[in-house]
């Protein structure tokens, strides 16, 4: 097809792309609201207007933004897999400790943790082999949200006690 069809294969990759990543903002910021309301998370962003998270939305929109211009469109994309990979790892890891409450099956759990494990692990092993320093810069973008998620909701307990 030419040069109309490799045009309208990039048109397609960049309205997939474009519906993936607005597919995950506003799920991820209804996440986000949700953390919000249990003070991990400043206040504002739990705040919905019609059930709508906005302030949720906007600042994913601005993270998504950041991310975008720091690494480019690669990073974001790489940064969402391996943020759902962990996720879903997490997850089964607290299914499995509840596996007797919730009937699951021992196997079936345990084989929920070897798939996003196994996943996580070539994901990162491909980064350091491709591109080492966006590996290093996804792995100190964890750590500072992980420690900002720590030390907001530390702030958010004695903030709340008082």
């Amino acid at each position: 097809m030419g040069n109309w069809g490799r045009n309208l294969v990039i048109i397609g990759a960049v309205l997939a792309t474009s519906s993936a990543i607005s597919g995950t903002m506003f799920g991820s910021s209804r996440q986000m609201a949700r953390i919000a309301d249990d003070h991990y998370l400043p206040n504002i962003l739990s705040k919905r207007k019609n059930m709508i998270p906005s302030y949720a939305i906007m600042a994913m929109a601005a993270t998504a933004s950041m991310l975008i211009l720091v690494g480019g469109l690669r990073l974001i994309l790489e940064f969402g897999s391996i943020t759902f990979l962990l996720v879903s790892l997490l997850m089964a890891i607290a299914n499995f400790k509840i596996r007797h409450a919730t009937n699951s099956s021992t196997l079936f759990t345990s084989i929920a943790i070897l798939g996003p494990s196994t996943g996580s692990i070539l994901i990162l092993w491909y980064e350091y082999k491709t591109k080492p320093e966006q590996m290093l810069f996804i792995l100190i973008l964890y750590a500072l949200l992980t420690l900002g998620a720590w030390g907001y909701a530390k702030l958010a307990k004695k903030t709340l006690k008082h």
